[in-house]
């Protein structure tokens, strides 16, 4: 009995740290946290995190931002009234619309294999056509002073289509950006700080959910394993995230999402292996 039970904590432990690992990854890099959730409990048959470790985990890679960007976080506090953070809210208003009135469509969609795949797809073609149409405009590429708020909704609306899973956060404001033709650096630290709110949303709607199921039964060993190595591998993503934006391109990443939708859709329709 005891065996078992020291099995299971760190079979518990072990589950913790790959969700807060492919979290702290996934939830910065262009390719859908909510997606590789989705394979993950698939593929290793991982139930779907608790609430409670769910929400510390959000915490996690909220500091992870806060860490990385301090000083353009410090620069918004000190002057709030400012254009950026104008195009900040409106960037945020169109995915706070889209989840209160869509909010049961979309976590339907967490229940459809096919709907993942094809929107891997869609983050793919995101990625690509993106950094086509940039590259074609890069010499006129816009800094933060000749930003304007239409380039914020389209950012915003983009961020919106990303609540679907499968369908990439970071990398549909990234595409939004560089579609608009803003600098790659200005791109990529607007991205970044648009993830604030949504992170904070995310733990609002949790902790919401939290005070009225009451806490969950898992132990506090892997809630802290899940927490911190979110928090680290969220840290090292966005740094990583910083450096490829801002010199070298997104194909990359638009080439692993397009192969890994084709891969589900392959295992949807033909294969059956976890889908």
């Amino acid at each position: 009995m005891q065996l078992q039970l020291i099995l299971g904590v760190l079979v518990s432990v072990f589950e913790a740290l790959i969700l807060g690992v492919v979290q702290g990854i996934t939830e910065f890099l262009p390719v859908s946290s909510s997606g590789h959730l989705v394979l993950l409990q698939r593929i290793f048959g991982i139930e779907e995190p608790v609430l409670l470790f769910n929400t510390l985990v959000h915490v996690g890679t909220l500091t992870a931002v806060f860490a990385v960007l301090w000083q353009d976080i410090w620069g918004l506090l000190r002057n709030i009234f400012q254009p950026l953070t104008l195009f900040l809210i409106i960037a945020t208003i169109p995915a706070v619309i889209t989840a209160l009135l869509f909010k049961e469509h979309i976590e339907g969609a967490f229940a459809s294999p096919s709907f993942l795949g094809f929107s891997f797809l869609i983050t793919s073609s995101l990625l690509l056509f993106s950094e086509i149409l940039y590259r074609r405009q890069k010499n006129k590429a816009l800094d933060e002073k000749k930003m304007a708020w239409p380039d914020a909704l389209i950012i915003g609306l983009l961020k919106a289509v990303a609540l679907i899973p499968g369908i990439s956060r970071s990398g549909s404001t990234l595409s939004g950006g560089l579609f608009r033709g803003l600098k790659r650096d200005l791109v990529v630290r607007f991205s970044f700080l648009l993830s604030i709110p949504a992170i904070l949303g995310a733990l609002v709607f949790q902790l919401m959910d939290l005070v009225r199921e009451g806490p969950d039964g898992i132990g506090a060993v892997p809630i802290i394993v899940g927490a911190v190595s979110a928090a680290v591998v969220g840290f090292f993503s966005i740094r990583l995230m910083l450096k490829i934006v801002r010199e070298r391109s997104l194909l990359g990443f638009s080439a692993y999402t397009g192969i890994l939708g084709l891969l589900v859709l392959i295992d949807r329709f033909g294969t059956n292996f976890f889908f």
